[in-house]
């Protein structure tokens, strides 16, 4: 059976890989280790995470990936205002709401587990404070299963009987390998179609067509918006391993996150591009009592 290091962490182990999951914490990834050293930048720890939303491990941003536009929209026929002193919603530096409204959540319900795997449910329609912020009754559950070289993540929403529900969440895995410093990080990243971003970070409607690249990250940055094809692979290595993040189904955006003043980097899983629930660019939904799913992979190769 899956072993807990408390009530509301769960620690799933296969081969040389070990991952941690926090229940009460939005479902966040708490750690990624490969044969006993961390993976993953882990900031200010999960403290930081909840309260600010800080840099950590492989969180979920739902219902929202990245950041909005302003502090309302309009989707699937409902019109919604986010109250700025909501203690679920974070603001970025240009005090927009970004990441979503899951970090502090505490409501996820473990549905299944095994030794290498989990599976956690989140009823939205049961709570007030998250219809709120996304009044869309649906059912959101995470699969997520450990491999001796991957770790998987399918993410699934199931419309209530209300109505159609708008897909606009993702991931960002903030990847840190040990083995290198920053700038020798080998960074390989697939043809794709970069969506060009104002000075907000939101989409500004230039297109640039990308061919396939590899290159030492040295001093370069990132925090860029992508189109992608399916199965696109995201890879950085240091030493002799490689981390890939791989696409594997619905997820059709990805964005690339590397600051200057912190030793990760980040390939952001999107089913929808940023500010897709002000724009409606790219958004899909699904409807009253249907299912979507969306997944991804995070491999650890050795090279």
């Amino acid at each position: 059976m899956t072993t807990a290091l408390d009530p509301r962490v769960v620690e799933l182990a296969d081969g040389d890989l070990t991952a941690r999951f926090a229940t009460h914490a939005g479902m966040v990834g708490c750690s990624l280790r490969h044969r006993g050293e961390e993976l993953l930048g882990i900031g200010g720890g999960l403290a930081a995470y909840v309260e600010r939303g800080a840099v950590f491990g492989i969180p979920l941003l739902y219902p929202w990936a990245n950041r909005l536009s302003g502090w309302r929209y309009e989707a699937c026929g409902r019109r919604v205002v986010l109250e700025r002193g909501s203690p679920l919603l974070h603001g970025d530096e240009h005090c927009l709401p970004i990441h979503g409204a899951l970090a502090a959540a505490s409501s996820w319900r473990v549905a299944d587990a095994g030794a290498s795997h989990v599976t956690a449910e989140l009823d939205f329609g049961a709570h007030p404070e998250l219809l709120a912020v996304f009044p869309f009754p649906h059912v959101l559950r995470l699969a997520i299963r450990l491999e001796a070289s991957a770790l998987e993540v399918e993410t699934t929403v199931t419309a209530g009987r209300e109505g159609a529900v708008p897909l606009s969440f993702g991931f960002h895995p903030y990847l840190a390998p040990p083995g290198a410093a920053r700038g020798d990080w080998w960074v390989e990243l697939p043809a794709r179609t970069a969506l060009e971003l104002d000075a907000f970070g939101l989409p500004s409607g230039g297109r640039t067509e990308l061919a396939a690249e590899a290159f030492t990250l040295g001093a370069r940055t990132f925090d860029d918006l992508f189109a992608v094809t399916p199965g696109a692979r995201f890879s950085v290595a240091a030493g002799d391993r490689r981390l890939t993040v791989e696409l594997t189904t619905s997820y059709r955006y990805a964005q690339i996150f590397a600051p200057r003043d912190q030793d990760v980097i980040c390939f952001e899983p999107m089913t929808a591009p940023v500010d897709a629930l002000r724009s409606h660019d790219g958004l899909r939904s699904v409807p009253a009592e249907e299912r979507a799913s969306a997944s991804f992979a995070l491999r650890v190769e050795r090279r």
